[in-house]
Parts: C-alpha cells; structure tokens; sequence
C-alpha cells in the first residue's frame, strides 16, 4: 500500500509513469537485490531511490544502510525511505561525501 500511494504522490508531482520504475534489479556486492521504486529525470538518469516499508516497520538506521547499499552503483542525488506515517528525503553530494536531509521531496526536473 505504501509503495501504491508513492507512486501515486510522484504522479501528481508530474513525474511521468515512464520515467518510473518498479522494484528495478541491480547487483550490491555480488548479489541481486531490487530497490523499490527507481525515478529517472528526464534525460533518463537515475534521480531518486526509493525504499518503502509496510507502516508497522520503524525506519531505522539499519533502513537507510540499505538504502545506501542498493545507491552504490546507481549513484542517485536523491533517496527516500517511506513507511507510510514517516518519510525521509535526503540529498547526496558525492563529491563531497556527504548528505543533507531535506524537509520534502525536491521538484521533479523539468525537462
């Protein structure tokens, strides 16, 4: 359900359903994993990671090492951990090395 509402939230902040994708596969470590909801900008870069909980799961530091993880080779600027009642948004700086949570969702790029 958490994952439905999402992407519905994304639709109307007019992020296209094809630049969107669903539990999209990717390799950490050596092993497949699946993120949840993957979001390309316009040119088709990745743009934001999305890991969604069941609203009963309390999103823990253990959540946003996940999160991280499934970002390593994806290298997205934006990540989002959801689990219905709570969210975070958080912007990474890669050169930098660091990341500075955000208060809501940035706007889709315009494209």
């Amino acid at each position: 359900m958490v994952r439905q509402l999402l992407l519905l939230y994304l639709q109307e902040q007019g992020v296209s359903k094809n630049r969107v994708a669903v539990e999209h596969g990717l390799v950490v470590n050596g092993l497949r994993k699946r993120c949840d909801i993957l979001v390309y900008d316009p040119a088709m870069a990745p743009w934001l990671l999305v890991e969604c909980k069941a609203p009963q799961v309390r999103i823990s530091q253990a959540t946003f090492r996940q999160t991280a993880a499934y970002n390593l080779p994806l290298r997205v600027p934006y990540l989002l951990v959801c689990n219905g009642p709570e969210a975070y948004c958080c912007q990474l700086d890669w050169e930098q090395e660091q990341f500075t949570f955000l208060a809501a969702l940035p706007h889709y790029p315009a494209g």
